[in-house]
């Protein structure tokens, strides 16, 4: 204990920050902000250099754009361990790279080297992580296309901090305005160019007139800004235009565009959402024309993985299965799920605690079943989980002379009156402590632990097998980043199997994963016959499987080398005299170590927003491209209450905010009372091609730019033939797992439709067609009792004044079941339209108590004719055109277009020697 009193006391000396890679604001400037790097990225020193040049010149622009607000103060970079060690590298506390704000990684399969930020929660809420590619870093040819680094940074940052969006879109690049002129997507509305197509043969492209195809230009049209413009912002349109110094305000702020910024957040401009934020308010504008600190780094680098098992066998670990269940689930993690070359301790603990295994590396499968020895099977005494914390905190201690950088997995079922005493010790010790809460009697402050230090928070329910607390313990691998080396949970399946009946499971095993596969059969009465087959149609019966003396109700069977790819099918059959509970898991690793492996995360939150709802997500990807087309399904528990399985969707409506962006999401508005929720996600591809998806919210790309009636372009951002977006990953399936703690009042919420978000209007045979995703009766859930539509020719009177908007009769309307396809038809004699007339629709609906949903995104229809044609570029790539906002005459020909629309780039951009000299761009009067 000598050792450990000394590590507090030294500790103590220090104020620490709580760390989870979580950035705080301290007196206006950002502090400990993490930066990880992948550890597949080649070890290059200029990696390092060049993020910390651009993070230090993101401050100076991040401090001017939010009008001498914020800066970054303190960063902290890991280094991968696969990097040589350097003595001016510290040894990383909890951060990781799992938890990182900013990753440095390759993509896969494709190369792109465009920066992106993971945000799939909606308005105001932080994003995941800011993604640079390394070749972003290191290729100083890729500022013409996106800018000063620096700038770059501030757009992401802007993504991840506050939750706005980019204000430019690829998929709509031009709209048609209130004043029927046809307008380039981008904010402000009075950026002036010219509508050009890049004709490309080969290498060699040459721009030309875009063509009008009587609705508006054709696919592939891209906007050309002047070099010289008359304004000062946006940083989410066109961060790599150097007059560009501000985001858009209330009112510079381009409402009519259609563009993600527009669509998530309700039409508001990116510094109206900034400044209701929390960090706005609790900062002040500084006096200074510079930031008063610069900023400062801290290198790190990741050691091996030191972990400590502390596991609860106080007495009422002898109710439920409980021990026996322990000992199956940690023995399945040390064979089968913790990496190799870790280092492992186990400590049990009841009124105290005592060191059953010393820390010791897993070098081979003998070092793995050592430790299993060491696993408890009899359980007593009081529960002391202060005493296991100190305990196992002494075993890593004594072994790496630290505790910095190392890991404890915290099980307990019970309750602990002194469990706070501990928390300043947690906290102090550099260590991250993952809890799993057993049963519904686990101590209620337990999850403290884990958010003090950034661990995981899990909860398993009693069973009579061990299959839940399996996917908890499971759920515990590396957060180093290197998924090459990680276990990953392919199938889990329980099930009440009647008398002489059959369970039967199809295991796919695709071509990501096969190394060091296991399959596990366990029961809770007595073992049935069952054989596994293989795709070839090799069988292996219950001799090949080992059972354990220590574990008799369990059967193991391990796949030496590569597993055959294709379904794995197990046959089971219960002999029992009676019906008993059988589960079926299956664990493998990746196939290859530079063939990235189709994986799912999963997470439920309490949505910030009315009602605080929870929503479920489900993140499935191959490296760092969404994976689409997965049927996703979650499965959410609580102690003494029916499981819930929802299907999640990634549909753009209802919880999920874009569609086919790889984040399958549904609300779960079946609360059953305030306790721990645990979730189980299984997605799941049977025989198809897995389509491949590039992630929204990239950085804007600048395709050129006009000066003197010439055009600049720059070269085109790389598209991908659909062949390079298919991959053949055959059948594949994922398990991943989370919980959720729930503190609520009584009675139970009622909920209220969800809003749409996916409203549409098109216009067919002089008949305006709307068209929207079912909400339903409860958020996603049921459906609606009915419909208002409302119209208007004004935008922004239909967002403020909804109530008061001309209603559209709808009365005949009634809603389907949520997720189905909603259309709806208006005839034009309902409105008087004439020449420019612009219609705005918006929808809410209503449940059966007469809650209401919260007003829908406005989509827009136009009446026009096409208008003249642009001069066409003569061979020079020259046009005398002087605006892109071009009138509309208007007649019978309609057009309809959605104020929704998805993100993507506009354009704009800089020269040097002959390209564009940004500092002698001029305002355009």
């Amino acid at each position: 204990m000598g050792l450990i009193q000394s590590l507090i006391f030294l500790l103590s000396l220090q104020l620490l920050h709580l760390i989870d890679s979580v950035v705080w604001l301290n007196e206006n400037g950002y502090e400990d902000l993490v930066v990880a790097i992948n550890p597949q990225v080649p070890e290059d020193v200029n990696i390092i250099r060049n993020t910390m040049n651009m993070i230090k010149n993101a401050s100076n622009h991040l401090f001017a754009m939010t009008k001498h607000r914020f800066f970054f103060k303190s960063v902290k970079i890991i280094i991968p361990k696969t990097w040589r060690r350097n003595t001016n590298y510290s040894r990383i506390k909890t951060e990781s790279y799992n938890q990182a704000d900013v990753i440095i990684a390759d993509y896969y399969l494709k190369h792109v080297d465009e920066p992106y930020t993971l945000q799939y929660e909606g308005c105001k809420v932080k994003g995941r992580y800011i993604h640079f590619p390394p070749n972003f870093l290191l290729k100083e040819n890729l500022t013409k296309v996106y800018g000063e680094k620096g700038r770059v940074f501030v757009h992401e940052w802007a993504h991840y901090r506050w939750g706005v969006f980019d204000e430019y879109s690829s998929d709509m690049p031009f709209y048609v305005s209130e004043k029927a002129t046809v307008k380039a997507t981008s904010c402000p509305a009075g950026v002036t160019g010219i509508p050009v197509f890049q004709n490309c043969s080969g290498d060699i492209c040459k721009p030309r007139s875009c063509r009008y195809d009587g609705q508006l230009y054709e696919k592939g049209c891209v906007f050309i800004p002047d070099i010289r413009q008359n304004i000062s912002c946006s940083v989410m349109y066109m961060q790599y235009a150097h007059p560009v110094v501000e985001f858009c305000d209330q009112n510079t702020h381009n409402s009519e565009a259609p563009n993600m910024q527009n669509k998530i957040c309700n039409h508001k401009s990116t510094w109206e959402v900034i400044m209701e934020s929390v960090d706005f308010r609790n900062s002040t504008v500084l006096n200074t024309s510079a930031p008063p600190h610069e900023t400062t780094f801290s290198l790190l680098q990741a050691q091996d993985r030191a972990i400590s098992l502390v596991l609860d066998i106080s007495g009422s670990m002898r109710m439920h299965n409980r021990i026996e269940n322990l000992r199956i689930a940690a023995e399945q993690y040390l064979l089968h799920v913790v990496e190799t070359s870790s280092w492992v301790a186990i400590v049990t603990f009841d009124s105290d605690a005592i060191e059953r295994a010393p820390l010791q590396q897993i070098t081979n499968d003998e070092a793995r079943q050592k430790l299993v020895q060491f696993l408890p099977t009899i359980p007593s005494g009081l529960t002391n989980i202060c005493a296991g914390i100190h305990k196992g905190l002494t075993v890593i201690a004594n072994k790496m002379n630290t505790t910095y950088g190392s890991e404890i997995v915290l099980l307990t079922d019970g309750e602990d009156p002194s469990i706070a005493a501990c928390f300043n010790l947690v906290k102090q010790s550099g260590t991250k402590v993952h809890t799993i809460a057993l049963g519904p009697q686990a101590d209620k402050n337990l999850e403290k632990l884990s958010e003090l230090t950034g661990g995981l928070k899990l909860c398993a329910q009693d069973g009579v097998v061990p299959s839940k607390l399996i996917d908890a313990f499971t759920a515990i691998t590396s957060g180093n980043g290197d998924i090459s080396k990680q276990s990953i949970q392919l199938e889990s399946e329980e099930l009440v199997v009647q008398q002489s009946a059959w369970m039967n499971t199809t295991v796919p095993v695709d071509k990501t994963v096969g190394n060091d596969t296991s399959f596990s059969i366990a029961w809770n009465l007595s073992q049935p016959v069952f054989f596994l087959r293989d795709p070839k149609g090799k069988e292996y019966g219950s001799s090949d499987f080992k059972i354990d003396n220590s574990n008799p109700y369990t059967a193991r069977l391990h796949i030496h080398g590569t597993a055959e790819v294709g379904d794995w099918q197990f046959y089971i059959k219960n002999v029992h005299t009676a019906a008993q509970a059988i589960s079926v898991t299956a664990i493998s690793r990746p196939a290859c170590f530079n063939v990235a492996p189709v994986i799912a995360t999963a997470h439920m939150n309490r949505a910030n927003r009315a009602f605080n709802p929870v929503v479920v997500y489900a993140e499935v990807s191959q490296g760092f491209w969404p994976v689409l087309g997965a049927t996703v399904t979650a499965t959410i528990e609580k102690d003494d209450a029916v499981a819930v399985t929802l299907e999640l969707l990634d549909n753009g409506a209802g919880a999920d905010m874009i569609k086919n962006d790889g984040i399958y999401s549904r609300y779960f508005t079946s609360l059953q009372g305030s306790g721990r929720y645990s979730l189980k996600v299984k997605a799941h591809g049977r025989n198809a091609i897995t389509r491949l998806s590039l992630k929204q919210n990239q950085a804007s790309h600048n395709p050129g730019y006009r000066e003197n009636g010439k055009i600049y372009m720059t070269a085109p951002r790389p598209e991908s033939a659909d062949k390079e977006i298919q991959v053949k990953l055959g059948s594949f399936s994922r398990i991943s797992t989370g919980s959720l703690v729930v503190n609520m009042g009584d009675p139970a919420p009622i909920y209220p439709p969800c809003r749409v978000t996916d409203l549409h209007a098109r216009i067919e045979n002089k008949t305006i067609v709307l068209s929207w995703t079912a909400p339903g009766g409860d958020f996603d859930n049921g459906k609606a009792d009915h419909y208002i539509i409302k119209s208007s020719e004004n935008l922004l009177d239909l967002r403020n004044n909804f109530d008061r908007a001309t209603s559209v009769n709808c009365s005949n309307l009634i809603p389907k079941e949520a997720g189905r396809e909603e259309s709806f038809e208006i005839k034009p004699e309902s409105f008087v339209t004439e020449n420019g007339t612009i219609m705005y629709f918006a929808i809410r609906a209503v449940d059966d108590t007469n809650l209401i949903s919260e007003m829908s995104n406005i989509a827009q229809t136009a009446w026009f004719l096409p208008p003249k044609a642009f001069v066409p570029l003569d061979h020079q790539g020259n046009n005398n055109g002087a605006n892109i906002a071009v009138t509309v005459p208007i007649a019978a020909l309609c057009v309809a277009v959605a104020c929704t629309i998805v993100n993507a780039t506009l354009c704009f951009f800089s020269r040097k020697k002959g390209r564009l000299d940004i500092e002698k761009m001029q305002k355009h009067v």
